[in-house]
């Protein structure tokens, strides 16, 4: 959680990873955020927002996509304008899903892969997936709107193993144990 008073305002999600070598197809991971109502808050998403889509409201977008990884650092960013966000939604849920396009890829089978979750300069996570070695896809971070409507954090590292169509109605239901 957040451990200012005023909690999380407008947050972004980095993402990086080496490209494949060059005799096999590209690695291509995807950011993706699910927003939830405060109605069902870990019920089916109202939205979800990834690299081929934006909020509605423009709260949430990709600024930076990337399909194969190349680049200096992080080279796939959305930006979450948590402070904008109705106050019909009570929960946002962010995730990194590999495509698997070209045969099953887990993060194991990545190099140099990682994410960083920022508010301004303040680091809230950074990851390089290596728990999750057995995993195609993972929710890393939950922004959850608290009874004064300020937005807390939590990082939320959890391992999937699901293509990203069905990461996407999984990703923000109830941890199993």
């Amino acid at each position: 959680m957040s451990s200012d008073s005023h909690g999380v305002g407008k947050a972004e999600v980095r993402l990086k990873w080496d490209p494949s070598p060059w005799d096999q197809p590209p690695h291509h991971l995807d950011i993706i955020a699910a927003t939830y109502s405060a109605d069902a808050p870990f019920g089916r998403p109202v939205y979800v927002v990834h690299f081929d889509s934006r909020s509605p409201d423009g709260t949430i977008n990709m600024s930076r996509h990337s399909q194969t990884g190349q680049g200096f650092g992080y080279v796939e960013a959305m930006t979450l304008e948590l402070d904008r966000l109705a106050s019909s939604f009570a929960r946002v849920v962010v995730g990194v899903a590999i495509h698997q396009n070209s045969g099953p890829k887990t993060f194991g089978d990545l190099s140099n892969a990682g994410v960083l979750v920022v508010e301004g300069y303040r680091e809230l996570l950074k990851d390089d997936f290596a728990q999750l070695s057995e995993y195609t896809a993972a929710t890393v971070a939950e922004f959850t709107r608290g009874d004064s409507g300020t937005w807390e954090y939590r990082a939320m590292v959890r391992g999937f193993d699901s293509d990203p169509v069905i990461f996407v109605a999984e990703m923000g239901g109830t941890p199993q144990p």
